[in-house]
């Protein structure tokens, strides 16, 4: 059973840089890919990011590429997403998920980006 724990989420100002991570459990972490999505109120889910199972292949959405940064260290079952010149347009709540995507998933970090 997939079990994933976010975290690191905040209030930061625009311009702003916040680090998220996820924890995960359940299954061979070191096997997968894992991503970052997104979802504000009144939208759909939204892909962010993802990182192959050997951390050497990254995509980015369109509208977080050369801001945000996917990392994993698999001793650890930690992914992470460092985000960096912050917008305000970039808050929602950040979820991590198996690449390919699992049905679980953890109760996301709110990220809120305002003056």
């Amino acid at each position: 059973q997939v079990h994933v724990v976010e975290s690191g989420g905040g209030l930061v100002q625009p311009g702003g840089s916040l680090r998220l991570s996820c924890v995960a459990s359940g299954f061979i972490f070191r096997a997968y890919g894992m991503s970052w999505y997104r979802q504000s109120p009144g939208k759909e889910r939204e892909w962010v990011a993802t990182i192959d199972s050997t951390g050497f292949r990254r995509n980015y959405a369109d509208s977080v590429k050369g801001r945000f940064t996917m990392s994993r260290d698999n001793g650890k079952k930690t992914v992470n997403l460092q985000m960096n010149s912050l917008k305000p347009e970039d808050s929602a709540v950040y979820y991590c998920n198996t690449q390919p995507r699992s049905d679980s998933w953890g109760q996301g970090t709110q990220v809120t980006v305002s003056s």
